[in-house]
């Protein structure tokens, strides 16, 4: 089986719904020019899994982390491992340091990270080596690839509600002394006693999750929920260590918001295209209909287009708007262009397609609105184009109901 391509075409949870569909034994390879990432396969589940380069793959890092081993008995068992070429989880296992068991729970737990990790590149080449097996495997996980794929969409849905609560970047955390609630309603799941455990008023979000052994997303939604229930709080900035220069944030939200915008467009176009051909007239329509006005510096809307961000003449055209109306007007022709977008989706291709499109509209917009979190919600980016799929929903049920 032959099966490569980019993240930009096809997306990473299609990937893994065709192996697991098709029950396949190989691994898949994907990468950027900074990142690569390994999944090992067979007969349609998840077996391994290796990030190049990167602390997810770093099984002592994660077991340092979690308590379960000192640093003195973690450079020991480094050492071991590099003399005798074994695989660190075997020298554990070795030097009496772990129980087998407990080496597989923690390898399983490096190997959703990693995977759920990827549902979140947007870009990245892709290629899957049927029938080969990984070099060095000593313990035996096995994941459910459907169960994965559940857990990664739902990830993706509840990442954005997250995003909101979650405070800048350099905020540091505290208790909160005086909760508003009762001392029998507070009841902690194990991942949120974690993070307390780690919350001393000093760390900030990224030092917090960076100290976690639980993981990225885990540790964010771990934060939201104590930061929600009332019994953490912000502790005022951090000094920063070095003074950098300042950024231009008008530039910063416009990238964000082209980043944003680029990603629904694309999809939505690529979705038509899959759907109807591109020799169809009704492709060419949809095409001459929607290519005036910003649209023209989107690649993600034009197929003949490369699709390197062109953000530079975006944001050259957009300063020749007055600045005291520059961002109502940018983000209101946005907002009309990707509502009619998928109103025309609806008109002309069905109830069916019209979710398929809201749908990943709703999942492209997680990763361009992490890159910075208190300019997204200051300039209200994730309620905009929430709204916007929400004011296509309505001309869609007005049109259901006059028919």
């Amino acid at each position: 089986m032959s099966l490569n391509g980019n993240l930009k075409t096809v997306s990473f949870p299609d990937i893994l719904q065709l192996l697991a569909t098709g029950k396949k034994s190989g691994i898949l390879q994907v990468s950027t020019t900074a990142r690569q990432k390994e999944v090992a396969f067979r007969d349609g589940n998840i077996i391994y899994a290796s990030a190049i380069n990167s602390s997810e793959d770093l099984l002592g890092n994660l077991l340092l982390k979690r308590g379960k081993l000192s640093k003195s008995d973690l450079e020991r068992a480094v050492a071991l491992h590099k003399q005798t070429g074994r695989q660190l989880g075997t020298t554990l296992v070795d030097m009496n340091l772990f129980e087998k068991e407990e080496v597989i729970e923690c390898l399983k737990l490096q190997i959703e990270e990693i995977v759920y990790n990827l549902f979140s590149w947007q870009e990245g080449d892709f290629n899957f080596a049927e029938g080969v097996a990984p070099k060095k495997m000593p313990f035996q996980v096995e994941l459910s690839t459907m169960n994965v794929i559940m857990e990664g969409t739902r990830r993706i849905d509840e990442w954005v509600e997250i995003q909101k609560v979650l405070p800048p970047d350099d905020i540091m955390l505290k208790l909160n002394s005086s909760p508003k609630i009762q001392k029998d309603e507070i009841s902690l799941t194990p991942d949120e006693f974690r993070i307390l455990s780690l919350i001393n008023g000093d760390r900030t979000l990224p030092e917090l999750v960076d100290a976690s052994p639980m993981g990225e997303f885990v540790s964010c939604r771990a934060i939201y929920k104590l930061i929600v229930s009332g019994l953490v709080q912000g502790a005022g900035k951090k000094a920063r260590q070095d003074a950098a220069e300042p950024e231009n944030e008008e530039e910063l939200v416009l990238s964000i918001i082209f980043a944003l915008y680029n990603n629904c467009f694309y999809r939505i176009r690529t979705l038509i295209e899959e759907v109807v051909g591109d020799q169809n007239p009704m492709f060419a329509k949809y095409l001459s209909g929607f290519r005036s006005g910003f649209l023209v510096y989107f690649p993600g809307f034009d197929p003949q287009a490369d699709l390197g961000a062109n953000f530079d003449k975006f944001y050259i055209e957009i300063l020749k708007i007055p600045q005291s109306v520059r961002m109502h007007t940018v983000m209101s022709a946005l907002e009309n262009m990707l509502s009619n977008q998928l109103e025309y989706v609806f008109y002309f291709l069905g109830s069916g397609i019209y979710r398929q499109a809201t749908g990943m509209v709703k999942k492209e917009i997680s990763e361009p609105l992490a890159m910075k979190r208190e300019l997204v919600r200051r300039y209200q980016l994730d309620e905009n184009i929430l709204n916007t799929v929400k004011k296509a929903e309505r001309v869609v049920r007005l049109v259901k109901g006059a028919s």
